[in-house]
This record gives C-alpha cells, structure tokens and sequence, in this order.
C-alpha cells in the first residue's frame, strides 16, 4: 500500500516477475471502464504481462461498496491460495485495505431514493451545510468526517435516517475480522515528502499530454454522467469536468487537480501511519527497493 505516484504498480509487478504471485488492485478508481488515463491505469500491454484482478469491473455509472471489495477480495484469496499461489493486493484505497483487515460494520443497502433526496438538498443548501445536519444528529460522525467529504457524509446521513441509529454506533460495533491467511503489509512511501509531490505534479502532466481531457469528454458525451457520481468524483476527473463545462480554466483545473492529488496522497499517508497492524515503511525512492521487499515477502512465507 502507499499514496498515489509513489510506485506501487511498478513494485508489485517487479514481485510478480520473481515470486509465485498474482496480482489483485485495490484501487476504488481503476474499478471503472473507460477510465484509464487518469486514474493512472496499467496500459493494455501491461494488464497483459501482468493480469489484475478487481480492475475494469464497473461501469462509471455503477457503485462499488468496501463491502463488495472485501467479499471479492476474499474470493480471490480463496481461489488464488487454492493454486498455491500467493495473493500480492497492491494499491491506495485504504478504506478498502481497511474492510479486507479489519471486518465491516452491518450496515443498510444503499437506498435509492433517499439518496437522491440527500443530492438534491445538497444541490440546493451545499455540502457543508449538510455536514452541519450530519452533526446534529451524529455528534461523533460529525467529527470524524470533514465537511468536502460528500461521499462519506452521504452515507452517514442515508444510515442514520434508515436505521435511527447514528453511524457512529455501527462503527462501535464493528468486529475484527479474521483473514484465512497471514499477511505481510509493505507500505511504499518516499522518505522526502516533496519528491512525492513532484511525482504528482510531472504524472498529472503526462496524464494531460497524453489524452486526459479527450477521456473525460468521451465520459460527458454519454449523457448518463454526472459530477454526483462517485466515478466522477475521483481526482482529476471532477476538476477535468468543471473545465470541460467552463467552470474552470485551463490553468485552474491544473493546478486544482494537482492540489487535489496531494490532498489524496496526504490523506492516504495519514491512514498508513494509523493503520492497527504492523507495517514494514520502504522508501520508494531507494536503491534496494526491491530487494528489501523481497527480503521481507520471502522471510513472510518461511
């Protein structure tokens, strides 16, 4: 695991090449179809040499839950483990790298249209007022959860009008979950904090040259999209849409996307440094990279 642009595909494919391994993403954007350039998808070529499972598996148009990640992720475990193989999940969606570990809370199926009862007051009053409405009946969750973060305060809501019960409690509730195997968590960082912020800003570049804005329009031709959606919602892709509908300009959704980026590499570091189990920090940037994971992957399976 690592914040975006550290190297984890790079990594993870290296230990393909010399371990008895495949290869499953764990990455809440490279789930969708059609969203390749901007999430920083493995090319074709690549996905060939080195089959992922858990990419392409959605529509932008679809949800995709950590419950339905951890039931997918356990399948693959059981079925790779059965060929006496080993399962390497590499990526940086920690909410899902958290479900696989730690279990989740019983909570409602998502319901359509109190869903769209929420967006639609969103819409009209904005996102920080309906934190302030999350406050007000879930103290704690309010807490826990930032104002920008719709999605989550979404689900919050959508729980504790279903159930009467704040999110919180779920949360309380929740029990570990046992894995049918051991794990070994590498987690992939560079030591200076700034070279991986110059890796953001040169891939969010190459993302730009290399077709960025082309795949965001083929997205907003469709016609069924829109920026409520979670596929849409995903870095890069939200900022590339409020320029394509002249939101932004060209220099303001560069900069935003590169800023938001950060802002996901901050978070996804903040998750890491809290995570419950033990975790081996290898510096993205070392020479021995690859030989350090090794040393620790192998020394795991003894």
């Amino acid at each position: 695991m690592g914040p975006t642009a550290s190297g984890k595909t790079a990594l993870a494919m290296h230990l393909y090449d010399r371990l008895p391994c495949e290869l499953v993403s764990v990455d809440s954007a490279l789930i969708y179809r059609g969203m390749d350039i901007g999430t920083a998808k493995p090319t074709p070529e690549e996905l060939s040499a080195y089959p992922h499972r858990l990419i392409d598996i959605r529509d932008p148009l679809e949800s995709y839950s950590a419950a339905e990640f951890r039931a997918d992720a356990l399948k693959a475990i059981g079925e790779i483990s059965a060929r006496g193989r080993i399962p390497l999940f590499v990526g940086g969606t920690m909410l899902y790298f958290n479900a696989l570990q730690q279990g989740l809370a019983t909570l409602p199926e998502a319901d359509p249209a109190l869903r769209a009862e929420i967006e639609s007051d969103a819409a009209r009053l904005g996102w920080p007022a309906m934190h302030e409405r999350l406050a007000r009946l879930d103290p704690a969750a309010g807490e826990r959860l930032k104002p920008t973060d719709s999605q989550r305060i979404e689900r919050a809501l959508e729980v504790v009008l279903l159930t009467g019960k704040p999110i919180s409690e779920h949360w309380a509730a929740q029990q570990r979950a046992e894995l049918p195997c051991r794990v070994t968590a590498l987690a992939l960082a560079p030591h200076d904090r700034s070279v991986l912020h110059q890796r953001i800003e040169k891939r969010f570049d190459q993302m730009l040259a290399n077709g960025f804005e082309e795949e965001v329009l083929a997205l907003q031709e469709r016609g069924d999209l829109h920026p409520g959606l979670a596929s849409i919602r995903c870095v890069g892709y939200r900022q590339m849409w409020d320029y394509i509908t002249g939101d932004l300009d060209y220099e303001q959704m560069r900069f935003r996307g590169i800023v938001a980026t950060r802002q996901l590499a901050k978070r996804q570091l903040t998750w890491m440094r809290g995570w419950k189990d033990p975790l081996h920090w290898l510096d993205s940037e070392a020479d021995n990279l690859l030989s350090s994971a090794l040393k620790l992957v192998e020394s795991s399976i003894i």
